[in-house]
């Protein structure tokens, strides 16, 4: 007489078999690895014009290094006179010692490596972990696909913070354990030394301050425990991430910076502060995702202050500022996943069964396997990954400033002015990414000059520039290469050089 032994079941709970939990894996490994093996395939890094800022952030880091400071001025620039801050200046500090170690590559593989953490932490914002698998993979893989123009820069680290900081906020008002919100302060000290928009976090802080503080006031939330705790000790750490935030080699000044960045007047002139035009597939389907987070909080007749104005003014946001489209993205993703929660103990206790911690570390060893495997893509040779960059930006053209050491000042796009701060720091550009060192009347005037509304003559940076570096379509280009008192120099597919011949 035999025994057979049988996995104890959960009643009402269908058991996962182990094909299905490989399935699961797989998918997993799928998902989080697939924006890290396009990244290595068509490296995009190193030819989007979007990602010009990644070249200046690279060069103020390697300048950090070298000086053993930050800079308060406005380093490579025409502009050196003029105030200017690093508030990413620990970003900037360790992608220059990862440049140090990867050269060029470094550029594809901290992309791939942040699309990772993006698939990772979307999957888990969507419910991922609480039953709803297949939603939570649908949401990261569309999360993926609305970030894909996203470069390698601070700004997708604010995108990972922002998501952390969502995933403990939703779980202390899942489980009512104010206790995981300790991790904030760390949180925000790294945050504010990385990147600018470390006040949307804090922006956000303040919400579930205020929602809370409302519900405890309320006749329907009055008395409850959870929520008494949650607004003392939630009170407490909000002051003490305020105080995070400015523990900074520049003080408070980063908050300054940001707010006069958000009022400037040169802002209709940036394409990012444009409004969505919805002449990309993406517009529509964060369109699509922002209604589905607005018809679940319908469907379950919500009455969470918290979630209803987070969503309100993160749509508004996102449609008005298409540089921020991202916070739609993850506040409808968290919302979405917070209502995959209620299914229940049902789905928990499936997922309980089938994720076990042999199977998760399985999952982990596929992903970083499949990640090694995507590098290996990237080439090693400096010469390669210089030819791929030449497809968008003036490799060529500044080679030749270099070499024939062309007279200053240059004139540079304001879209290449990044790059040419990286590889030609010799040569001061007029203008680059940095919006907040050059005033108001500089960026405008860059952008009237533009459009045409003013002539060349009466633009100081070309008039008096010796060397003029334009993009090889430009109108710009074609008009100056006609008039008396240019030459050109050099021209190529992506550039041309112009010189501003002596009076005599």
């Amino acid at each position: 007489m035999s025994t057979v032994l049988e996995t104890p079941r959960i009643a009402g709970v269908r058991q996962l078999s182990p094909a299905h939990s490989l399935w699961r894996i797989a998918t997993c490994a799928l998902l989080f690895s697939v924006g890290a093996i396009y990244e290595a395939r068509h490296l995009g890094s190193l030819s989007s014009i979007s990602n010009s800022n990644f070249w200046w952030q690279l060069r103020t880091g390697l300048w950090i290094l070298q000086n053993h400071a930050v800079p308060h001025a406005g380093i490579y620039s025409q502009s050196a006179h003029l105030p200017w801050i690093a508030t990413s200046w620990l970003y900037d500090s360790l992608l220059a010692v990862a440049y140090k170690v990867f050269d060029l590559r470094v550029a594809p593989l901290l992309l791939a490596g942040l699309r990772v953490l993006l698939a990772v932490l979307t999957f888990l914002l969507a419910g991922g972990l609480r039953g709803k698998f297949w939603m939570a993979v649908l949401l990261s893989g569309l999360a993926q696909y609305l970030l894909a123009d996203a470069g390698p820069g601070p700004g997708y680290a604010t995108v990972l913070f922002f998501v952390i900081e969502l995933l403990l906020i939703f779980e202390v008002r899942r489980s009512g354990r104010p206790k995981r919100l300790f991790w904030l302060p760390a949180l925000f000290l790294l945050w504010a030394n990385t990147d600018i928009q470390f006040v949307y976090g804090i922006l956000l802080l303040g919400l579930f301050l205020a929602a809370l503080l409302i519900e405890q006031s309320s006749k329907q939330f009055a008395g409850t425990s959870p929520v008494r705790q949650s607004l003392a000790i939630t009170t407490g750490l909000v002051g003490i991430s305020l105080l995070a935030t400015i523990i900074t080699p520049y003080f408070y000044r980063s908050y300054g910076v940001f707010f006069a960045s958000a009022i400037s007047a040169a802002n209709r002139y940036l394409p990012d502060y444009h409004a969505m035009s919805f002449r990309r597939p993406q517009d529509y389907l964060l369109l699509l995702l922002t209604m589905a987070a607005f018809l679940a909080l319908g469907l379950r007749r919500s009455h969470d202050i918290f979630q209803i104005t987070l969503l309100v003014g993160c749509a508004m946001l996102s449609f008005h500022l298409q540089r921020d489209g991202w916070l739609a993205v993850m506040v409808s993703i968290a919302i979405l996943g917070d209502t995959t929660w209620a299914a229940g103990a049902t789905a928990e206790a499936e997922f309980q069964k089938s994720w076990t911690l042999p199977r998760s570390i399985t999952a982990a060893m596929v992903i970083a396997i499949v990640f090694l495997a995507a590098t290996v893509l990237i080439p090693r040779d400096r010469r390669a990954l210089l030819e791929r960059m030449q497809v968008n930006y003036p490799v060529g053209a500044a080679d030749y400033v270099r070499d024939h050491r062309l007279p200053q000042p240059l004139f540079n796009p304001s879209q290449w002015g990044g790059f040419l701060m990286w590889y030609l720091p010799d040569y001061p550009v007029t203008i680059d990414g940095r919006a907040e060192l050059y005033n108001d009347d500089q960026n405008i005037q860059y952008a009237r000059f533009l459009q045409s509304q003013i002539p060349y003559s009466a633009y100081p940076p070309i008039s008096r520039a010796r060397t003029i570096l334009l993009e090889k379509n430009s109108i710009k280009a074609q008009v100056l290469s006609r008039m008396p008192g240019y030459q050109v120099a050099y021209s190529d597919d992506v550039a041309t050089v112009l010189l501003r011949k002596e009076t005599e």
